[in-house]
C-alpha cells in the first residue's frame, strides 16, 4: 500500500482523548500501521512493534538533533553509554535504597488516610514520584517542586507539539543540572552516594562526560521515571479500586505482587509509545514507510494485541512475562526497570498495607489522562 494522501487518524481528536486504549486497540485491527500528521507512522500490533524495537539499523533511535543518552542514540554509540548507566541500577544499589524508597511511601500513603476521600494524583501518584526521584538522584528537597512544575510544563509542551518551548523547558533543566553539578565540583562530595557527582567522574571512550551529557543522561531518567510512575500508581489504585476481590487476595499474598503490578500495567500502560526515524525505505503491516519519516511504536495498543494476549481485557496472571512490552524490549529495553519495579512494589505494598479497603466514589468519576500522558489526570478515591 503506497503512502496514503490523507491522515489515516488524528491523535488529538475528541475521540482518541476520550479514551485513548479503545482508539489504539481499535486503530490495531482496523489499520495496524496508521499515517498521521502529528506521529507520522503508528504502529499498533505487537509483531510490529517487536520487529522495530530488535532492528534498530532500520528503526534508528536518533530521532532529534539534541544529545540524548542513550535513548537517542543506535550502536556502536548507544552501546558504550548503555555500559556506562547500567551499573547505577544493579541489584546492590537497588538493596541499598530500597529502604529510603519505603520510608517515602510509607509515609505519603499515611497521608492519605486521615480523609475519607483523596484526589489520588495528588495526593499519592505524582508526589511519591518525584520525591523518590530525587532521593534517588540525591537531589535537595527544594527541587521537589521544581520538578513537579517542569514535569507538567513539559508534558503540556508535548502535547501542544510546541517545539520552541518543548527546546525552552530541555535548557530550563539543563540550567538545574549545572546548578547541581557547580556544586558538586567542591570538595567532600560523595560520588557513590550522589549520582550527578558520580557522573562527573565517569568516563566514556576514555574521556569524562560532558556536561550536556549528563544533563540528557538526567533528565530521560527523570522524564521516564517520574511521568511513568506516578501514572502506573494511579493505573494500579483504579484497577483495584474497581476489582475488590483481588485487592484482598494481594493483600493476603503479597507476593503475587511483581506479577500482578506488570499484568494490570500490560492492560493499561503508562506510557503511549516511542518514537523511531526509517533509515531506509522499509514495508511494515502492508505500508510503504521511506527513509527520513518518522515511526511511533504504540506499547498500549501492542500489549493490549489479541494475537499474543489472549482475552487481552483479562486479568491473568499465567500469561508470558516475556511477552509484555511494558519495560520495551531489545537494546533499548528500559534500564531503569529494577528501580521502577521496586518502587512500584514498595508504595502497593504500603497502598494495600494500610488500608483495609480502596473503592471509588460513585458521584465523583475518574478524569483519564490525554497524550501524551496515560493514566488518569484526576482519580478521586475512598480509602479507609
Amino acid at each position: 500500500m503506497k503512502h496514503p494522501t490523507q491522515a489515516d487518524w488524528n491523535p488529538a481528536s475528541d475521540e482518541v482523548l476520550r479514551d485513548q486504549r479503545a482508539a489504539f486497540d481499535a486503530l490495531r485491527e482496523r489499520c495496524p500501521v496508521a499515517h498521521s500528521d502529528f506521529l507520522g507512522w503508528s504502529v499498533f500490533r505487537h509483531a510490529d512493534v517487536v520487529r522495530a524495537l530488535h532492528d534498530p539499523a532500520t528503526f534508528s533511535s536518533v530521532v532529534s538533533s539534541h544529545v540524548s543518552v542513550p535513548n537517542g542514540m543506535d550502536p556502536p554509540e548507544h552501546t558504550a553509554y548503555r555500559r556506562l548507566i547500567e551499573p547505577y541500577f544493579a541489584p546492590g544499589r537497588m538493596a541499598a535504597f530500597a529502604p529510603a524508597c519505603r520510608q517515602i511511601a510509607a509515609l505519603q500513603v499515611a497521608s492519605l488516610l486521615a480523609p475519607d476521600e483523596v484526589e489520588l494524583m495528588d495526593a499519592l501518584a505524582h508526589p511519591f514520584a518525584v520525591r523518590v526521584q530525587c532521593e534517588f538522584l540525591g537531589w535537595p528537597a527544594p527541587m521537589h517542586e521544581a520538578l513537579r512544575l517542569w514535569t507538567r510544563k513539559n508534558h503540556q509542551a508535548t502535547l501542544a507539539g510546541d517545539r520552541v518551548a518543548m527546546a525552552s523547558i530541555a535548557r530550563e533543566f539543563e540550567g538545574y543540572v549545572d546548578d547541581l553539578l557547580r556544586s558538586r565540583h567542591t570538595p567532600g562530595q560523595h560520588p557513590e552516594h550522589d549520582i550527578a557527582a558520580s557522573l562527573l567522574v565517569q568516563e566514556v571512550n576514555g574521556r569524562p562526560l560532558r556536561d550536556d551529557e549528563i544533563a540528557s543522561i538526567l533528565r530521560n531518567w527523570t522524564v521516564g521515571e517520574v511521568g511513568t510512575i506516578a501514572a502506573s500508581i494511579g493505573i494500579l489504585a483504579h484497577y483495584l479500586a474497581e476489582h475488590t476481590e483481588l485487592q484482598h487476595r494481594l493483600r493476603a499474598q503479597p507476593s503475587l505482587l511483581p506479577a500482578a503490578i506488570d499484568e494490570i500495567l500490560r492492560m493499561h500502560g503508562p506510557l503511549v509509545a516511542n518514537r523511531r526515524m526509517a533509515t531506509r525505505p522499509v514495508e511494515l503491516g502492508g505500508r510503504q514507510i521511506d527513509a527520513g519519516e518518522r515511526v511511533s511504536l504504540n506499547w498500549i495498543a501492542a500489549n493490549r494485541d489479541p494475537a499474543v494476549f489472549s482475552n487481552p481485557d483479562e486479568f491473568s496472571l499465567d500469561r508470558d512475562p516475556a511477552a509484555n512490552l511494558l519495560y520495551g524490549a531489545g537494546i533499548h529495553v528500559c534500564p531503569g526497570a529494577p528501580l521502577a519495579r521496586m518502587e512500584l512494589i514498595v508504595v502497593m505494598e504500603e497502598l494495600l498495607g494500610q488500608t483495609e479497603m480502596i473503592s471509588l466514589p460513585a458521584s465523583k468519576p475518574p478524569t483519564l489522562a490525554v497524550y501524551p500522558a496515560s493514566g488518569f489526570d484526576r482519580l478521586p478515591l475512598q480509602v479507609r
